[in-house]
């Protein structure tokens, strides 16, 4: 029953396609259609096949630098290999998908300093990320920061002074004093003057015309004179003055006019601020995101200040209470039966049921993944007419992993040499065109093309066997089935038999009259 019930923040396997990988998505939410069927909000997860080969390349370079850094232990080809399949790129990319189509769940962590990348071969459904996928930027960057250590990002403390040593380092170049709290003024005073200063805020923002479109009326004036930067102007007003009122009562009014203070709640406009909630809606408290895709012109002192300040007002307390409403009335968690049903590239027996799927697969052929000639039950994989298919366990990692066990000549890696043309050296488009995952039947003649021209020279004794043995070869027959197999040792044999009697009456050969060049063209 738990391992079926699906919650928000579970990663789980999605299921598009009966014959491409599952596909790996963080729930987010669980909202239920008019129709009641349920829906999943989900973030995308990225595989290394669904990205280019340039962010390949970018990838195994980030995944070099860990190894060296972290000192990773040695691992073989084919675990290497099949790390591969077990790297995830996280994104912001949000879509909606049928809850009828999870098939499971998995694990998703961040990759840290102090993991062991083997531990993550040992355990089933478990994966791992280090870098985000942008798939509109098509970028990849580092999802942790740096640890900042050294002198450069934390201060060096001084032994401390011995009883009687006194400091001789210069204080105004270390610090500034703002406020000394054994001033001669009291309490009574500094909360006088501060009224005042309030007074002089709301008669400066009667005098502002752009002050004066956006608080209209008297309370907003007085409510924005009340915030914060008036009353900060104003202690360091008395600071600055020695705390003398009337020296500080001059300042607070200059012969020009009145002094007017506005912190960054005052300084945006209404679009801006909306923009802000929006951009905080899709990147949450990202602010260098926020600043480079929603308000480039603003810096990132002006957007971390206006967030702390938005959160005091009521628009903050009101969306508040609308997302939990929100929250309380979603769905929590789904349950989501094992799905039974066969997968249409399961093979069946010929004999069995004719006409479906498996009918042409000839016997004998192994594995494409593990080379076993045995399973309780194969899979087609690949192009229809390259015939290849998997045993039962392969099938479940390809689903799960979006790979095979061992590299080979189908995903781009030659088994024994490195081809001349691999995958990693053709563009996108070509890669594309050479994956077997796809289910166009174009791709095998591009599979063909795309790959070195090779030529096929016989011996002597093979071509006489063509003509001497005709009737045992049976060429026109033999062309009509491509994948029967031919004992060409016994019709060499029988041609070896034949030729000493076949050297007394030669072949009729029928000479072809070929046209000239000039004439065919």
């Amino acid at each position: 029953m738990a391992a079926n019930m699906y919650r928000v923040g579970d990663y789980v396997y999605f299921e598009n396609s009966s014959s491409n990988p599952y596909l790996v998505r963080r729930i987010e939410e669980l909202n239920k259609t008019a129709n009641g069927n349920v829906e999943a909000k989900v973030v995308c997860l990225f595989r290394r096949r669904d990205i280019s080969s340039s962010l390949n390349s970018l990838a195994d370079s980030n995944a070099r630098e860990f190894e060296e850094e972290s000192k990773q232990p040695g691992v073989s080809e084919q675990q290497r290999h099949q790390l591969k399949h077990r790297e995830l790129f996280l994104s912001r990319q949000f879509e909606s998908l049928p809850a009828t189509h999870i098939r499971g769940k998995c694990s998703v962590t961040l990759l840290n300093e102090t993991d062991i990348l083997n531990q993550y071969l040992d355990k089933e459904d478990c994966f791992f990320y280090s870098l985000v996928f942008d798939p509109v930027q098509k970028t990849l960057l580092a999802d942790q920061g740096e640890i900042r250590v050294g002198c450069k990002f934390q201060a060096e403390i001084p032994d401390r002074l011995a009883e009687g040593e006194s400091d001789n380092r210069n204080q105004q170049k270390m610090e500034m004093k703002v406020w000394d709290p054994d001033n001669p003024l009291t309490d009574r005073q500094i909360d006088q003057f501060l009224v005042v200063a309030r007074a002089v805020g709301t008669f400066a923002r009667a005098l502002d015309c752009s002050s004066s479109i956006r608080q209209p009326s008297l309370h907003m004036s007085a409510a924005a004179a009340s915030r914060d930067i008036t009353l900060f102007h104003a202690m360091d007003t008395l600071q600055r003055n020695g705390y003398d009122l009337a020296k500080a009562m001059s300042t607070l009014v200059p012969q020009g006019g009145p002094v007017l203070c506005r912190d960054e709640m005052e300084e945006w406009s209404a679009s801006e601020a909306m923009l802000f909630e929006e951009a905080l809606e899709k990147y949450g408290k990202d602010f260098n995101d926020i600043r480079q895709d929603f308000l480039p012109w603003k810096s990132l002192a002006s957007i971390v200040q206006f967030y702390y300040m938005w959160k005091t007002t009521d628009r903050y307390i009101q969306q508040k209470r609308l997302k939990a409403a929100e929250a309380d009335s979603k769905l929590k968690q789904v349950y989501i039966p094992t799905y039974t049903k066969p997968n249409p590239n399961q093979i069946i027996s010929v004999g069995s049921k004719p006409g479906m799927n498996g009918a042409g697969f000839q016997k004998g052929l192994t594995c494409e993944s593990c080379h076993t000639t045995q399973s309780a039950q194969w899979y087609a994989w690949g192009p229809p007419n390259m015939q290849c298919r998997l045993c039962a366990s392969c099938w479940i990692y390809w689903k799960k992993y979006g790979g095979l066990k061992t590299p080979t000549q189908l995903e781009g890696a030659a088994r024994g040499t490195t081809e001349p043309h691999s995958r990693g050296h053709l563009s996108r488009p070509e890669a594309q065109s050479l994956s077997p995952y796809t289910t166009s039947a174009n791709r095998a003649k591009l599979l063909a093309k795309n790959r070195q021209t090779f030529l096929l020279q016989t011996t002597k004794l093979t071509r006489l066997a063509r003509r001497m043995c005709r009737d045992l070869l049976q060429p026109r027959r033999a062309a009509r089935r491509p994948y029967a197999p031919i004992n060409a040792n016994a019709i060499k044999a029988e041609c070896s038999i034949r030729l000493p009697k076949a050297a007394k009456t030669p072949l009729k050969i029928h000479p072809l009259v070929r046209l000239p060049l000039a004439t065919i063209v």
